[in-house]
């Protein structure tokens, strides 16, 4: 992500109503100007066809936290969110980080799928979903309860090549 592609972010993550909101345009310029490496973004014919947000933890350094993953409705199933965790993994990699961890809306069913295809685990929670998702209540705060998953980097670096994951 770049500070020119703010906008063209901000816009392409709102199309993922309800479950990623488009937070503001200071936001991403932080993302593009302090976490630009866990950040990538795909590009498809000059249009902006998906990007992740990601980033590494400053009190465990081991964790790289994925906040959004967003592909653009007219280019999915063509592999754009397994390139872009690709990227973010091939990062967290080169840093030595032991996992990646990413949270979802509970009823989201298409990125519980997307999730485990890609290697994540979805992790134990105090309630599960008519859809066998395990969830955290208030894990984001009061009333907010997610999906957890987890991605072992180590354990699982050559599992997750299996998966779809190019690894850098």
């Amino acid at each position: 992500m770049s500070v020119e592609m703010i906008d063209d972010v901000e816009r392409l993550m709102g199309l993922g109503v309800p479950y990623v909101r488009a937070r503001g345009g200071s936001d991403y310029w932080l993302y593009a100007t302090l976490f630009s490496a866990t950040c990538p973004v795909a590009v498809d014919d000059g249009v902006l066809a998906g990007a992740a947000v990601a980033m590494r933890s400053q009190d465990d350094p081991g964790d790289v936290y994925v906040q959004d993953v967003m592909v653009h409705p007219g280019h999915r199933r063509r592999g754009i969110a397994t390139g872009l965790l690709g990227v973010v993994t091939g990062q967290a990699r080169r840093w030595g980080a032991r996992r990646l961890y990413l949270t979802s809306e509970p009823g989201n069913t298409a990125a519980d799928a997307t999730w485990r295809r890609l290697g994540f685990t979805n992790l134990p929670g105090d309630t599960t979903t008519d859809a066998g998702i395990q969830v955290v209540s208030d894990f984001k705060g009061c009333g907010r309860h997610r999906a957890v998953y987890q991605r072992d980097l180590v354990a699982g670096a050559i599992a997750g090549r299996r998966n779809g994951d190019p690894g850098e």
